[in-house]
């Protein structure tokens, strides 16, 4: 019996290089998922089931996914929206199943005289692949960050 190339890659590969249809299936759902959920309910929804059971990814391995992602979404155009909101959710999405704790922030900030919102990843306390720093043209108003192992993830507690 002969193993798939799917089956045969390793879960670490898996998560740290998803399919090509799978990042761009997800994203084109992103505006869908924010429309009917609110940002608390997001949190639970963009997390792992289970805890990581990888160890984190490197910083190289981080930046790797980012520029992969990034490469699909553009190539996803129009099924998939440009934009944070896409970009921010798909990223935190792939990149919390790959084990990085990661962060995604969003904010509200005056520009050109118009008041206008970011979405961002966060990265070991900075934003990641970002072309400027955000934090200084956007104050932060609400953050996403990797739940904590527990009951959640299935993990019994003793005590």
């Amino acid at each position: 019996m002969q193993t798939s190339w799917w089956s045969s890659r390793a879960p670490e590969d898996r998560a740290r290089r998803p399919s090509a249809l799978r990042v761009l299936l997800f994203a084109a759902a992103v505006p869908v998922l924010l429309r009917l959920l609110k940002l608390p309910e997001l949190r639970f929804w963009l997390e792992p089931r289970r805890g990581p059971c990888l160890p984190p990814p490197t910083a190289g391995e981080v930046a790797a996914m980012v520029q992969r992602i990034d490469r699909l979404l553009a190539s996803g155009r129009p099924l998939v929206r440009s934009g944070c909101l896409t970009r921010g959710v798909t990223l935190y999405y792939f990149l919390r199943r790959a084990g990085a704790g990661v962060s995604l922030c969003f904010g509200m900030g005056e520009l050109k005289g118009r008041f206008e919102g970011h979405c961002w990843i966060v990265c070991q306390g900075e934003p990641l692949a970002e072309t400027r720093d955000p934090r200084p043209l956007f104050a932060e108003t609400w953050r996403i960050d990797p739940l904590p192992p527990g009951p959640l993830f299935g993990e019994v507690r003793n005590g």
